[in-house]
Order: structure tokens, then sequence, then C-alpha cells
């Protein structure tokens, strides 16, 4: 449970940052090698991390110092709505103030990448070059990809009702806003790569008939 609030509270304060990023980058691009220096981002990465650990440790110290009356959950992995259900006690007094916290974040993570790309859009709708506009867009369509995904998986896996133990609507959802949004990563943010996408597609040729021979 640390392990995996870690890593997700960790993405998203790095999308927050790397909202940042574009921001600096598309709205004041000759200043952007003296803003984002290397330990500048050694920082921005740091502190993400910190928070994330920090966000979960509260999770984690708070839920498992209460009492359980069982020791199984509907669930593949110990999610926190799931070990609240399972509680002795009423979670929801201990559990609310780390709620807060956690909820206090992840509205700062989102207003700040609203606001970034509200000033995005806004120099971008000023450039007079197309290139330069089509330029600034794919910088920040994998970016704007990969928030969408997660937030739309994870939006939609925790507002749905509970689903019956007959079925595994829960760990379906589970699966989509887990494992699908980091999966995806890797090939969102490397298909603006022009070598990534040249491999791939020889590697789609040569998975046809007849195209064995693809240099």
């Amino acid at each position: 449970m640390l392990l995996f609030l870690f890593f997700m509270s960790s993405d998203i304060f790095l999308l927050a940052v790397m909202a940042y990023d574009r921001y600096v980058a598309i709205c004041h691009p000759l200043h952007y090698t003296s803003v984002m220096k290397w330990g500048r981002c050694i920082q921005l990465a740091g502190g993400a991390w910190a928070a994330g650990f920090f966000n979960a440790a509260l999770h984690t110290g708070t839920l498992f110092s209460l009492p359980f009356c069982s020791n199984i959950i509907t669930q593949f992995f110990c999610e926190i709505p799931h070990l609240m259900e399972i509680s002795c006690s009423d979670p929801y007094f201990s559990e609310m103030w780390v709620l807060l916290f956690s909820s206090a974040l992840g509205l700062g993570c989102f207003v700040l990448i609203v606001t970034s790309y509200v000033h995005i859009f806004t120099a971008v709708l000023r450039m007079s070059s197309k290139a330069s506009r089509q330029k600034a867009f794919s910088t920040c369509i994998p970016h704007l990809t990969v928030v969408s995904l997660l937030l739309s998986t994870g939006i939609f896996s925790y507002v749905m009702p509970p689903s019956s133990p007959s079925n595994n609507l829960d760990e379906v959802l589970a699966v989509i806003y887990s494992v699908v949004p980091p999966m995806m990563n890797p090939l969102i943010y490397s298909m603006r790569n022009k070598d990534v996408k040249t491999a791939l597609w020889k590697l789609f040729y040569q998975t046809l008939p007849n195209n064995k021979s693809v240099p």
C-alpha cells in the first residue's frame, strides 16, 4: 500500500511539475534555460517524490493503526476504501484529516495544471506562425493525454458505486487506473520521437505477411 500510494501520488505531483515546465518553455522560451536549470529540475522532482512519500506514509500509518475485523478484502491490493470497510472501529474520523490533506494536494496540482495550460493556450493562440502553433501543441498533447487518462480513470473508479462481491467490477476499474496509465506513458511520450516511430512502423510491417524483408 505504501509503494502504491507513493507511486500514484508522485505521478500526480510530477504531472504538475511537467505542466509548469511546458508553461515556461512556451510562454517564456528565452528564459527557459535559466529558469529550468538542472538543479531546479532535481529540486522539483525531489520535491514531488518527497511529497508523494509523505502522503503515502500518512495514509499507511493512519489506516494500519486501526483494528481490523477481517484480513480479507475484495481487491487484489490494499486499497484505502476496501481497508476502511473491514475496520472494526470508525475509520472515517481517523482518515478524514489525511483525506482532506491529500485532497488539498491533489486540488493544488489540478489548479496548477489548469492554470499552466490556460497561459499556454493563450500564448499559442497569439502566435502568428502556424508552424509554431503546431509545434507548441505537439509538445503539450502527450502530457495532456496522460493527465486526462489518469484523472478520468481514477475519478471513474472512485465515483462508481461499489460492486457486489459476485462480480469483478472493482478489480477491473482498479486495473484501469493503476495499470493502464503507467503502461501507456512510454508509448504516449515516445510517439514524438522520429526514431521510435520509424522502429514501430518497421515492426508493424514485419508482422504482416510477405513483408519479412523490410529493412
